[in-house]
Order: C-alpha cells, then structure tokens, then sequence
C-alpha cells in the first residue's frame, strides 16, 4: 500500500511543484542530488575530488518515451563529460548510465537505440580519459543489458557492469563477469521483484552478497562494492585480505549523502571511495521511486533529515 501510494506521488505534478518549493523537502533533495544540471555535478565532483573521494555521475531520467528525449540524455552526457573535462576530474569522476534512459524501452529498436547512444556516450569518455559503468534496472532488463555490456566491450573494455545480489542468478554472472580488466559493480538492488527471481529477506539477500564478494575478490576482475552496510565493508576488508588484494585493488561505493563520514573515513585510511551522484531536474521521480522501490529507504530519508552522519 505504501508502494502504491508513492507510485502515485512520483506521478502528481501537483506534488512535484509542492515538494519543489518546500524548504524541507528541497533540504532532503539537495543532500542526495547534486543540482538540475552539470555545472552543479561538476561542481560536486570537484568538492568530492577535495575530499579525496571518486564519483560515478547519473543524469537522471528513466522514464524516457520518445527518440528525442533518449538523445537528449545522450547529449547531456556529453555535456557533463565536457565539463568534466575541463575541470581537470577525467581522473576522479566517471560516469553511469541507465539504459532505459537512452532509449531500451522503445519500440521496435529500443536496446539498438540505447546500445547506440552508450557508444557515443563511451567514445566520449575515452576521448577525456574516464570510463562508463552501466546501471542495472529491473530483471527484465538483466539480458538486454548485458548484452549490451558486451557489444560495448568489444571496442571499450573498461565499461563497467552492475550486479544485484538479491537476483537468484546474479552469483553465476559474477564468475562470468570476474575476468581480467572487468569492472563489476555489486549492490543489493532496490527493485521490487517477485519471489520467482529474487530472494525477499533480508537475511537472504545479504549472504547472496557476500557469496557474490568472495566470487568477485577470488576473480581476476575489479570489484566495485556498492553498499553502506557496515557488516559488509567489515566482511570485505577481511575478504580481500585473504584474497591477497592491495588497496586500490577494488573499491567501495555508496550514495551521494549517505553515510558521508563513513566514506571519508575509508578513503582517509587509503581505501578507494566512489561516491554515486545523481543529478537533473526529474530529481522528484528518482526521490520517490528510490522510496517506492524499497519503502525502507524512506525511514533512511526522514532520518537523514536530523542527521548529517
């Protein structure tokens, strides 16, 4: 029911204006999205660079319907890589795209369109010295995404990929994603699944991950792990340890707002620390969805609200 009535706001403009001029709602927005456009996540990127920490950069956007709205996210990227560029943060700050934003969900040449506009999108990137990691939505998109991960690889072989622990399926693409020179984001997921392809407690989703993590450290890739769970960064720390990998050899990442001493805390003792930042005007949708998707995350929120820890 909760769900439901979120859905609902994510789609009441009459609530996205309300929430847009509300000094405690733009207060929540503006610790966990960096601005409306890319001067503000450059910025943002710049402060994090100081801070001694990396970020991936999403433009926000999934809910893409048309060719024109696809290739302006396209464009978008492009911009924010420029921009990236000429602030001199190619070496700290990439960037991650969802490929229902670029056009998968079309009509008819939907995964062509996305596939398309993330060449371009990684041609870019290549050109100032940064990668791309690709988001990972729902379940049904899991195939057409790695497929996509694949067509990209062939002339980028940096592109990142995304894993989700609560997947039943996702401890078999991590051993065929752990190789040589592949980066390999794992997270637990926030999609609401049904049972029949993913675990449902809490519990369960957990040890997934952390069957997940020893799949990744004992490989050969570059594991990227995704979570704010303290027993996880402690089970990982001793994981890499016994996997003989050095700092630097991996990373952690977590939510632009979440947990911020903690994530300067790790990259003060030498760990690499991505930040996810998000940014762009369809902030209200990303905000309510995240909530809608997991309505544990909305306790995470109004907390946030009397907390900056």
């Amino acid at each position: 029911m909760i769900r439901q009535a979120l859905l609902m706001a994510a789609r009441s403009d009459g609530l996205k204006e309300f929430s847009a001029k509300a000094p405690v709602a733009r207060n929540v927005v503006t610790r966990y999205v960096a601005g409306d456009g890319s001067t503000e996540a450059v910025q943002t990127a710049g402060e994090l660079a100081d801070a001694g920490l990396l970020s991936t950069i999403d433009h926000l956007g999934e809910d893409t319907v048309n060719l024109e709205q696809a290739d302006s996210i396209r464009d978008a990227y492009l911009e924010l890589l420029t921009g990236l560029a000429d602030a001199g943060l190619a070496e700290s700050a990439e960037v991650s795209v969802k490929l229902s934003a670029v056009g998968q969900a079309l009509p008819d040449d939907g995964p062509k369109i996305a596939t398309e506009n993330a060449h371009v999108i990684c041609q870019a990137a290549a050109s100032i010295g940064t990668t791309v990691t690709l988001d990972m939505e729902d379940h049904t998109t899991t195939d057409l995404t790695l497929e996509t991960l694949r067509t990209l690889r062939a002339d980028f072989p940096w592109v990142g990929a995304v894993v989700q622990a609560y997947l039943y399926r996702t401890e078999a693409d991590c051993r065929d994603l752990a190789h040589e020179g592949s980066r390999v984001r794992l997270c637990k997921g926030a999609y609401r699944e049904p049972e029949s392809v993913a675990f449902q407690s809490r519990a369960d989703v957990d040890l997934s991950y952390v069957r997940c993590m020893k799949v990744l450290m004992n490989g050969k890739g570059y594991p990227m792990l995704a979570t704010h769970d303290p027993r996880l960064i402690d089970i990982a720390e001793a994981l890499a340890v016994r996997a003989h990998r050095q700092r630097g050899e991996y990373e952690y990442q977590m939510l632009y707002g979440v947990r911020p001493d903690e994530q300067r805390r790790l990259a003060q003792q030498g760990e690499k620390m991505r930040v996810y930042v998000p940014y762009g005007a369809e902030w209200y949708g990303y905000m309510v969805r995240r909530m809608a998707e997991k309505p544990a995350n909305l306790a995470l929120f109004v907390r946030s609200l009397v907390s900056t820890g």
